[in-house]
């Protein structure tokens, strides 16, 4: 991830944009703008936007475009939604852009591994948990929070690695052993680290998770 702007060609950005202006698009028409209004929620949109920030600017990395650092992407998901989510890491992304850490003219292929596919993922685990597991206080933590985490990282970092195959900047042999093998260990510490953190705000600010309903997950359990 963090793909600098020398490694793909202008036809690959020019693809990029195309996903991003149609992911944008959906965002804009259909997210729940009005959770906004109310300043308590705005404030914790933006100070996750901050955290976040702060969180991707600290990377560790091996290569150009072979970097690793926490997405947060679940923890977004199922706080705000899909669409707020998807919005709220777009603006942390441009953010880190602006520091200096990634070209501008990459930020479409960034934001497809670092952005889209995340939030969809992190989308798809929380919409099959609810279809195929009781609506249950522990499900929600350990399945969908905790693995549902490690899941959205390990697929944007699949992502990352198809993009760089595909578009000839690194073998396969090199991608699979060199990059994303990490993505285990980078799994591990997402998951602990975003399980713990939604488990703090249920507790604590469940007002917070608008994907959390008492009197589904903790009524008559």
């Amino acid at each position: 991830m963090n793909f600098p702007v020398n490694l793909f060609s202008g036809e690959w950005r020019f693809a990029a944009w195309i996903a991003l202006s149609l992911a944008w698009l959906w965002a804009i028409r259909s997210a729940p703008w009005k959770l906004l209004t109310d300043s308590v929620r705005l404030n914790a949109w933006g100070g996750a936007i901050v955290v976040l920030s702060l969180l991707w600017s600290m990377k560790a990395g091996v290569q150009p475009g072979l970097n690793f650092h926490m997405l947060g992407a679940m923890v977004m998901v199922l706080l705000f939604g899909p669409q707020l989510a998807l919005a709220a890491l777009s603006i942390t992304l441009a953010a880190v852009t602006a520091n200096g850490d990634a070209g501008w003219s990459a930020y479409p292929l960034n934001a497809f591994v670092m952005v889209i596919v995340p939030v969809l993922v992190a989308a798809g685990v929380y919409r099959l948990v609810e279809q195929r597991l009781p609506n249950h206080f522990f499900v929600y933590i350990f399945v969908t929070a905790f693995l549902g985490s490690a899941v959205t990282i390990g697929a944007a970092g699949t992502a990352a690695a198809c993009l760089l195959g595909a578009a000839g900047v690194y073998t396969a042999q090199h991608l699979l052993s060199d990059y994303l093998t990490y993505y285990f260990l980078l799994a591990f510490a997402e998951a602990w680290l975003s399980g713990m953190a939604v488990t703090l705000m249920v507790v604590y600010r469940p007002g917070w998770v608008v994907t959390f309903d008492d009197a589904r997950y903790l009524t008559n359990k």
